[in-house]
């Protein structure tokens, strides 16, 4: 199972981002998927879940209405779309296979003025 985050960067306050995971290595249109983010001296947080088809998806309190995680399973992808971003969004953003226990490498998010 190999999972590599790409889309991260530094964008002001306000701003939108839009990270990619491009995943391989499993059946990805069967397996569920999430994104999570650590920031520095806070514990890991799951930040989105997703279904298998994409039809059911699941947001930290903090992210909703603000961020989108969707999938495209002819690419084997899943996407995280950040609008409105805070400071308190800055964080290495990682995508996982729950049930393979798999994580990227991280991307991360910086969101300062």
């Amino acid at each position: 199972v190999q999972l590599v985050e790409s889309g991260g960067g530094l964008v002001q306050p306000g701003g939108s981002l839009r990270l990619s995971c491009a995943a391989s290595g499993f059946t990805f249109r069967n397996y569920g998927m999430r994104w999570s983010r650590q920031a520095p001296g806070k514990e890991r947080e799951v930040v989105a879940a997703i279904s298998s088809g994409g039809g059911s998806t699941n947001y930290l309190d903090s992210v909703k209405g603000r961020f989108t995680i969707s999938r495209d399973n002819a690419k084997n992808t899943v996407y995280l779309q950040m609008n409105s971003l805070k400071a308190e969004d800055t964080a290495v953003y990682y995508c996982s296979a729950p049930t393979f226990n798999a994580w990227g490498q991280g991307t991360q998010v910086t969101v300062s003025s």
